[in-house]
Parts: structure tokens; sequence; C-alpha cells
């Protein structure tokens, strides 16, 4: 499949250009309890190093976030997550010139890291938690990425039809906000209230989501989809996360999420030139 069409996302200000080239969003997990690092970045200090250098290995945008959402997670309070962010928002957006993304669907939350400097929210929930998350972003002028969830995984759905229906909700709210379409992109939220099935069928399937016009973000990184794939525990996932990312690249995806981002860019650059060749 050919690129997606050259588009542009606006973030508080800030044309953010997407496609043809893939850009690389490098997660910044600022938890106690990261299910892909065991919190190797939950002191400010390590984590604003651990951000430095994926900006240094070629990431176009950093995902910050202060709550682990792995399945089975112990949600945490918006005052304690926003303590563990505060320390490395605006330094980030201060320094290291690359957008910065807040990973929450608080609302509380967003509104203080987009304060800080952050551009865009990262909602886990798709405004389907907090029903001020799509207000905040518009008061902001900021971008959203939307992420598809479910309470609960139902093996016997089309994940692509409820990926759209969910959407088109989504979608529906940003728009009584006042939150433009340039200023959105979708996630088919890897991992995330599906099966094992589901989730390889999603990726399969992104072209699909095509029909709603908007950019697509895909984060399959070190995920138990991989693990289920072949034995290996999150560390060891990188040629499987690799081998997901690439299938998205050649399906048009804009952005992809990951932990490794050297690697990433090197596969990105290769999978588009095959991509696009004449």
């Amino acid at each position: 499949m050919p690129a997606a069409p050259a588009r542009t996302l606006l973030a508080r200000g800030r044309a953010i250009a997407l496609g043809p080239r893939t850009l690389v969003m490098g997660i910044l997990n600022v938890t106690p309890d990261s299910f892909s690092d065991g919190g190797r970045s939950a002191a400010p200090e390590d984590a604003l190093a651990n951000a430095r250098r994926l900006v240094a290995e070629g990431a176009d945008m950093l995902d910050v976030g202060g709550e682990s959402t792995r399945p089975g997670h112990t949600p945490v309070a918006a005052e304690d997550e926003w303590a563990r962010i505060a320390p490395v928002i605006a330094p980030l957006a201060g320094e290291t010139g690359v957008p910065v993304s807040v990973d929450t669907y608080k609302a509380s939350v967003a509104r203080r890291a987009l304060e800080a400097g952050a551009l865009i929210v990262n909602d886990v929930w798709g405004f389907a938690r907090d029903p001020d998350m799509a207000r905040v972003v518009a008061d902001y002028d900021a971008a959203a990425v939307v992420m598809h969830n479910r309470e609960s995984v139902d093996e016997g759905i089309d994940i692509v039809a409820d990926m759209l229906a969910f959407f088109e909700v989504a979608l529906e709210k940003a728009d009584r906000a006042g939150l433009k379409r340039e200023r959105i992109v979708l996630d088919p939220g890897i991992g995330f209230g599906k099966s094992f099935p589901q989730n390889l069928s999603a990726v399969r399937r992104l072209d699909e989501l095509r029909v709603l016009g908007l950019p697509l973000l895909l984060g399959t990184s070190r995920k138990s989809l991989i693990g289920k794939v072949i034995d290996t525990t999150p560390a060891e996932r990188l040629p499987g996360t690799i081998a997901s990312n690439v299938i998205g690249i050649m399906a048009g995806v804009e952005i992809i999420r990951v932990h490794d981002v050297a690697a990433h860019v090197q596969a990105a650059r290769v999978a588009e030139a095959i991509r696009d060749a004449r």
C-alpha cells in the first residue's frame, strides 16, 4: 500500500508534518511500575536523561506518562500522576525542540501538562473516561491522540467495526467541544480491551480505519501481543515490535509509538523506501 497523503497535525500553533516519513514517538514512562522497564525513568533526573537519549536517537516527539495503563494496573490519583510528570514536562518542552505529548486520560492532568508546555494529549480512553477531556484539548488548541479502548474483552465482536463506532462517538464529542479534525490522530489501541486474535486483526486491518479520514498512530512496543506469538519478556520483544510496526508503516501509519527509537528510525526509513519505490 502506498503512503498516506501528506497532511499536517496542528498542535498549539505548531504544524507537525505527517507522511510520507513515519514519525517516531519515543515513550517515556515516569512510573515505578512500568511493564516495559520496571521504573527505569521513575526519578526525574533519570527521566530527563532518557528523554534526551531518545531525542538523540531520532525521536520526532516524546510521550510522557505518569500512570501505567498496562492490564491489571493500579489506578493513580490525579495529584500523584501530576507529581510524577511535573518535573519533566516543562524541561522537555523547553529544551528538546520536539513536541511533547502527555499520556493521560484525566483532564485535570492534561490541563496542567498543557500549561507546562505539552502540545499533545494522548488519551488511552479516547474521550470516553473523562467528560472534560475534549474540551481541555480544544481550549488549549492542542492535538489529541484518541485511542480505542474497551472495559472488557468481547471475542464475539468485529473489532474494527467496534473501533469505528467508538471513534465516531469520540469525534462527536470533539465536534461539540470545538476540537477540529486537523488536531486529531486515531490509535487502534493494541493490547487494550482486545483478545489476542483481535489484536492481530486490528494491526492487519489498519487500512479500514482510513474511512474516517484521519491520521493513525500505532503502538505495539513490547506488548503482550508479541509475547503471545513467541514466548518473550518485554525486554526481548524488539524484533517482534519492529515487525508489527513495519506492517503498520507499509499500511501508511503516520506515527509509531516505541521504546526503542534508534532501531525503529532505521526500520522506518528502510520500510518507507521499499513501500514508496517505483
